[in-house]
């Protein structure tokens, strides 16, 4: 059995606070919010499940309510420029682009949608300076949030910025999450944190040939323990279109399509993420490639059988199996 898995990292302005200007990226992100509706719309239509690695704040639809939910220990990274906490001290909550939640409400409403966490504030686990209990403190305020506004029990996260460790698992783990995204097992993904400008240029140029090992993986590999979630792990990073570069964007797409099409004849899973927000660079473009991605499952749907399932979906079909001693 091959299975497609889709994760987004939902974060519109919380993902970047800390790298660009608002008033750069406020267009994006308002074209963001229009254009997850049609994406939510696309899932429906082909069949694909998804999860939604939402950062908690984008739950919150007021500065009163993100202050009431804000968790009991901040994060004390050494560069105080890492927490939105700090930025909205100096700036302001600003609900076109520090809310989401009517587009939760969406989604929640959309078969096969996960609502998944990327953490409350989209916390860096790696960064000098956090401790564990901050990290904590952050789960368990994203955990309450999405219980008391959604109804939901929080299953799936995401690491912003994909940084991690076997101490923040073991969080993860305690605080009821049973299905993590790590990282591909390429040494250019290894420790982003610190990752130099050789890691950048081999991940970039692996989204157009290959660099690195097969990006498919045989779920019997999935790792879960007594002190962590089962870790998922990341084949593609869909980057967003280039206006600049046209060329570029065919070879990334195709390279998506092989990839997808060597897991569904192999048996394999096939796991592909990205940033709602970068499809407000370019709506339109960035939909007919999530169109011509989608026709593609539907082909391996019905040709090799392919499934789509969201984190949470294959985390449990993967626990019920090994229950069995399926795998």
């Amino acid at each position: 059995m091959s299975f497609l898995v889709i994760s987004l990292d939902f974060e519109l302005h919380w993902g970047i606070f800390d790298k660009v200007s608002l008033a750069e990226k406020k267009g994006d992100f308002i074209r963001t919010k229009a254009v997850i509706p049609k994406v939510l719309e696309a899932f429906e239509r082909h069949g694909v499940a998804a999860t939604w690695a939402t950062v908690g704040m984008l739950l919150t639809e007021s500065s009163e309510e993100w202050e009431h939910y804000s968790p009991e220990y901040l994060p004390a990274y050494q560069n105080p420029q890492l927490s939105p906490y700090r930025w909205i001290a100096q700036h302001a909550y600003d609900p076109a682009v520090h809310s989401g939640f009517s587009l939760v409400k969406q989604l929640l409403q959309t078969p096969n949608q996960e609502l998944g966490s990327h953490t409350f504030s989209h916390y860096y686990t790696c960064e000098p300076g956090q401790e564990l209990e901050q990290f904590r403190s952050d789960l368990k305020v994203a955990r309450r949030i999405a219980q008391e506004k959604c109804g939901v029990n929080l299953k799936s996260l995401v690491f912003p910025r994909n940084q991690f460790g076997q101490n923040s698992l073991k969080v993860c783990k305690d605080e009821g999450f049973t299905v993590v995204r790590v990282n591909p097992s390429n040494w250019f993904w290894k420790d982003p944190q610190n990752a130099g400008m050789m890691d950048r240029i081999f991940r970039t140029g692996d989204t157009l040939f290959p660099l690195g090992k097969s990006t498919s993986f045989p779920t019997r590999v999935v790792l879960g323990s007594k002190d962590s979630p089962i870790q998922l792990p990341a084949s593609r990073l869909l980057r967003p279109y280039s206006k600049t570069i046209r060329p570029l964007n065919k070879l990334r797409i195709n390279r998506i399509i092989s990839e997808m099409t060597y897991a569904a004849k192999h048996n394999l899973a096939y796991h592909l993420w990205w940033h709602p927000h970068n499809f407000g660079h370019a709506p339109e473009e960035s939909m007919r490639e999530l169109y011509q991605l989608l026709d593609t499952f539907t082909k391996l749907k019905d040709q090799y059988g392919m499934r789509s399932v969201n984190m949470g979906q294959l985390a449990a079909e993967l626990k019920s199996k090994k229950s069995f001693g399926l795998i």
